[in-house]
């Protein structure tokens, strides 16, 4: 029997509310750059409590509390729009309020879900909620180009223990754990005989201490391999970066910054040259080639370029290690964005007008395609994402299965000193995991980081300075369980089993009474 006397026990609903909104402001906290991971379980418990108590409320207050979550841990968007493109507050703030009201709308479909699953109540919590959360992230990660900022999952990488379940079935796992272990401590406040808020406390044990064993695995190994790489983060403000007045300083930045440094490979960041390639100057590709060839670095440059029909361009970055001036007209090995930003990078259908009101330029790039091959640079198959991309571990899962290391390049200017770099960073740290090798990340502003294969920062640069960050790391190879299972689908599939089952079963049950 469960008893929601106590703690919520109000009949106004008003402490629900309260409740609700103060949980929600709190969530920023358990992600980076605070990290404090031990506070989801708790805040998605009271969400949790909350929606059982007042549950003639249940739908309103859960849509709120994920509108307000999802709004102060998206407000970074508001800095692009507002601080960087140019918008008015009268615009960027509502347009910013967008997405979360969209995102909003996953959270209230899982309370929906456990409502129509009629399970007894704890049951719901332990049984349906975890599953249902997870099925309804996995979905907003992937509906409408996908979003998976937020997830709680990545509130657990890379201090919990919960973030060992990374390797064997992606974030989306970490995401269930968390999920059940936030059930389990709303089930300990919710009931009252001391039997079942044992059960509910050796649930929560259980799924951490799995964790930790999970933690105490290598599922990837060193290949003996070894390359130094320099990181390059020039620290271009955004409002200089395309303006063509400061190309010759962008230029002259990066040049200075590759010639002077004494690497094994030399990594630039995304759009680091703002120009099209097929428009540099004459030569320019060369300098930066034979330069880094007379340090004996091996050289990937962020730059845009055209599609080889030259009607379209592509976010790419180029391996400029055997780059051939006779033939610099020649496609060169590349790899090129392909998981691209609504708005940012491309144009969803009648939103012309906002451009008009916006400094963007190159806001409507093509997909590089799926699964493209590492490049060879030095010793490293090393397997590019750009910017964005690093949020989709079944994208990289396919390229990364042939690589030796993993590396993002981006350009976070757009967002100030806002927490989305540090977001990023940790959704970083989950791919590292997720896909057993190092990630050594190159930025224009920050933050450039190397994280190893257990999803832990081991260099970082200061952010919004001009650094060179240097280190060595090592190649690695061999699959994780995740990258054997080749994406998120096979857990999304046997969760979906299970909910189907558990809705049967609560149909029995119905039956039988």
């Amino acid at each position: 029997m469960v008893s929601t006397q106590g703690l919520f026990a109000r009949t106004s609903p008003v402490w629900g509310w309260f409740v609700m909104v103060v949980t929600a402001l709190l969530t920023p906290f358990a992600y980076a750059p605070y990290r404090l991971y031990w506070l989801m379980p708790i805040l998605m418990a009271a969400m949790l409590v909350v929606a059982v108590k007042y549950q003639p409320y249940r739908l309103r207050m859960v849509y709120v509390w994920a509108l307000l979550a999802y709004f102060v841990q998206c407000y970074w968007i508001n800095t692009a729009l507002h601080d960087i493109a140019g918008l008015p507050l009268y615009i960027s703030i509502p347009l910013t309020a967008l997405l979360p009201a969209y995102l909003a709308l996953y959270p209230t479909l899982t309370i929906w879900l456990c409502e129509k699953i009629r399970l007894p109540v704890v049951w719901r919590l332990l049984l349906v909620f975890p599953l249902a959360w997870t099925l309804t992230e996995f979905i907003r990660e992937r509906a409408l180009t996908g979003f998976g900022w937020g997830a709680i999952g990545y509130s657990q990488i890379a201090a919990s223990p919960l973030a060992a379940y990374a390797p064997i079935s992606g974030i989306a796992l970490v995401t269930w754990a968390t999920a059940l272990v936030s059930a389990a401590v709303a089930a300990l406040i919710l009931c009252k005989p001391w039997w079942q808020k044992a059960v509910h406390i050796a649930v929560a044990v259980l799924v951490i201490a799995v964790g930790w064993g999970l933690g105490q695995q290598q599922w990837t190994h060193a290949d003996g391999s070894t390359a130094k790489v320099a990181l390059l983060q020039g620290n271009i403000e955004q409002s200089m970066k395309w303006d063509p007045e400061a190309f010759q300083h962008t230029i002259q930045t990066y040049y200075d910054m590759v010639a002077k440094t004494q690497a094994d490979i030399v990594i630039l960041p995304e759009t680091a040259i703002p120009v099209m390639r097929q428009d540099l100057p004459d030569g320019l590709l060369e300098q930066f080639a034979s330069t880094a060839k007379r340090n004996n670095a091996a050289l990937a440059m962020g730059i845009p370029q055209y599609t080889p029909t030259g009607r379209q361009y592509l976010n790419s970055v180029i391996n400029l290690s055997d780059f051939d001036p006779e033939q610099a007209d020649k496609p060169l090995p590349s790899y090129s964005k392909d998981h691209l930003v609504p708005f940012g990078e491309f144009k969803p259908v009648f939103t012309d007008w906002l451009y008009g009101l916006m400094h963007m330029p190159l806001a409507d790039f093509s997909e590089g395609g799926n699964g493209q091959a590492p490049l060879q640079l030095a010793n490293q198959r090393i397997a590019f994402n750009i910017c964005y991309e690093d949020s989709f571990g079944d994208d990289l899962v396919a390229s990364a299965k042939d690589s030796t290391l993993l590396s993002n390049i981006s350009n976070m200017a757009w967002y100030g000193s806002s927490h989305a770099m540090d977001l990023q960073l940790q959704q970083s740290q989950a791919r590292a995991l997720e896909l057993g090798r190092y990630m050594v990340r190159s930025t224009n502003t920050g933050l450039t980081a190397v994280v190893d294969p257990q999803g832990h920062i081991t260099a970082l640069a200061p952010r919004d300075t001009e650094q060179v960050l240097m280190v060595e790391v090592q190649g690695y190879q061999g699959l994780t369980p995740y990258m054997h299972l080749g994406s998120t689908w096979p857990l999304a599939i046997v969760f979906s089993v299970l909910l189907l089952l558990l809705y049967a079963w609560a149909r029995r049950l119905q039956y039988r009474h």
